[in-house]
């Protein structure tokens, strides 16, 4: 217990919890704090301006970041015709069309991380809604997985696209980084993301688009960002 409360004190000491950061201080903070064994995760957490009820608010896309995460992802393309040669030749790990749909729903089957599918099947593809929904893998235009340009969405889910998008809360939360990335990497990848995200905001969504903003590691606080000074710092960040 004493180990636990020395590691909470070593933690509190190097940031204040009520402070609101920059994000290149708050990437200092992260890689200053030995919080675990294994390489962490370092996480966005931000608080969306948008009534995640509405249909044209809704915030949902995938963008693949200046460096990997180096997750290994499976795809599983869903297509038929010279698309299945594509798909495979760009790496996908399933390819088939309506015996791979069959085999989904007469079996549950879902080792793959991602699927794609071309337009043409996807009134097929509907069928696996109730499997892939709840997994947060059904084929979706805006995800960019519902494509006929099969080859570059595979080559895109196998080089560790991030999803970004709101939930119920209009909460979007997502990875950015590992925390062995050198400190310029973690920013790389933030500030892409952010920009990206600023970029995003739907032209229906009236007000402050993005209200609240944290950066935190896998096992690590919370550390709060300054939002207000978010665009100017993605800005300087970029130039140099």
């Amino acid at each position: 217990m004493s180990r636990l409360n020395d590691k909470i004190k070593d933690i509190n000491s190097k940031f204040d919890k009520n402070k609101f950061y920059s994000v290149k201080e708050a990437v200092d903070i992260i890689k200053q704090i030995d919080s675990s064994k294994f390489d962490e995760t370092i996480d966005i957490s931000v608080q969306l301006g948008i009534d995640p009820k509405k249909s044209d608010e809704q915030i949902k896309y995938a963008i693949i970041p200046p460096h990997s995460l180096g997750k290994s992802v499976k795809v599983l393309a869903i297509c038929n015709g010279d698309y299945i040669s594509k798909a495979t030749n760009a790496g996908a790990d399933y390819v088939g069309g309506e015996e791979i749909i069959e085999k989904i729903i007469n079996e549950n089957w879902l080792d793959y991380d991602v699927v794609i599918a071309i337009p043409e099947l996807m009134p097929k593809v509907g069928k696996l809604g109730k499997v892939l929904g709840p997994k947060g893998i059904m084929p979706s235009p805006k995800m960019g997985t519902v494509t006929k340009d099969i080859e570059k969405a595979v080559q895109e889910s196998k080089l560790g696209r991030i999803e970004i998008k709101n939930d119920k809360l209009a909460l979007a939360n997502f990875p950015a980084a590992k925390k062995s990335f050198e400190p310029g990497q973690i920013l790389e990848n933030v500030y892409h993301l952010m920009d990206s995200l600023i970029s995003a905001k739907p032209s229906s969504s009236k007000g402050i688009f993005m209200k609240k903003l944290t950066i935190s590691s896998t096992m690590g606080p919370g550390i709060k960002i300054d939002v207000s000074s978010l665009k100017e710092e993605i800005k300087n960040g970029v130039a140099a």
